[in-house]
């Protein structure tokens, strides 16, 4: 889905918000007064969002006037979302949930440790998950747009370039085994845990008594993913998935502990919901770097400001 990795890399500059775990952030308590600073098209924009949004710039090493940008950049994404929304093309919470796991992961941090340095900056979860949401689901928009790639083409007409026929897919039911290591025991027992993790694949008794193996264990959560396309895969699990032979995956360690997936079904389908899947990984590939984007992207934003009501206070 998307280069997820590599997009929520983009999105924010993870040395910095790393290194904020040792320097000296600014605080994010007993902020001013709440007071409505700009409307956008009856969407508000109050001062404490200015105050995170500059305290989120300052994690970034942004330069100059930095409540000038913060403003600016909260209207423009008012702008975005008001967007997305009306054209249905808004990302899921379990996508931005990913995101912002990956983000952690990727910077070597629990989602704990993360949530704390984003508090201590005076940012907070909530307002970096609000910025992944809209970069993650802005693409989606300028593209069907412009039709710099193909995905604001129907379903039909995109099987119609390819013969008539739905793209085939490999579809996924899936079990996530998580064998728990709390945050304060890590270092001693995640070795432990790992090993543990190990031992069990090999005497998985399938996804029906799933619960029921788990129970027999200290700590250890099955947690029910569903149906899961290929194209919808994570990139932290697709190797896994990939290289499974049996029934489970081999393990990886994550925030939460050592975890693997155990495969329920596996099949070759090539539904509509499967064809949009494949679609729209391939639209994603296919403008990766693409630098026309960007001057769309600039295009699309001027002419919802050209129709918009903003009014600044």
């Amino acid at each position: 889905m998307m280069g997820r990795q590599s997009l929520v890399r983009s999105m924010m500059v993870g040395a910095a918000l790393a290194a904020a775990v040792t320097i000296a952030v600014p605080l994010g308590s007993a902020q001013a007064a709440t007071s409505v600073v700009a409307v956008v098209n009856n969407t508000p924009i109050t001062s404490g969002d200015v105050e995170r949004r500059v305290n989120f710039l300052k994690l970034q090493r942004a330069k100059g006037n930095l409540r000038s940008k913060a403003r600016e950049e909260l209207i423009e994404e008012a702008l975005k979302r008001e967007e997305v929304l009306r054209v249905r093309a808004s990302v899921s919470t379990s996508e931005v949930d990913a995101a912002y796991a990956r983000f952690a992961s990727s910077n070597k941090m629990s989602l704990d440790q993360l949530g704390k340095i984003l508090n201590q900056a005076g940012v907070g979860p909530e307002h970096f998950k609000q910025f992944i949401a809209i970069q993650m689901s802005w693409p989606r928009v300028v593209n069907a747009r412009f039709g710099g790639t193909t995905s604001g083409k129907s379903l039909v007409e995109r099987m119609q370039e390819h013969g008539g026929k739905k793209p085939v897919t490999t579809e996924y039911f899936l079990k996530q085994v998580i064998f728990v290591v709390p945050e304060k025991r890590r270092n001693a027992i995640l070795g432990k845990r790992k090993a543990e993790a190990e031992a069990s694949r090999s005497k998985f008794p399938g996804c029906d008594q799933a619960k029921a193996f788990a129970a027999t264990m200290h700590d250890v959560s099955i947690r029910d993913l569903g149906r899961v396309l290929a194209p919808q895969m994570p990139d932290d699990w697709k190797p896994l998935i990939e290289k499974a032979t049996g029934q489970t995956t081999g393990t990886r360690v994550t925030e939460r502990g050592v975890e693997y997936l155990a495969i329920c079904k596996k099949r070759e389908v090539n539904d509509d919901v499967a064809a949009e899947m494949v679609f729209r990984a391939e639209d994603i590939a296919s403008s990766k770097g693409n630098n026309e984007n960007d001057e769309n992207s600039k295009k699309y934003i001027a002419e919802l400001r050209k129709k918009a009501t903003i009014t600044e206070r």
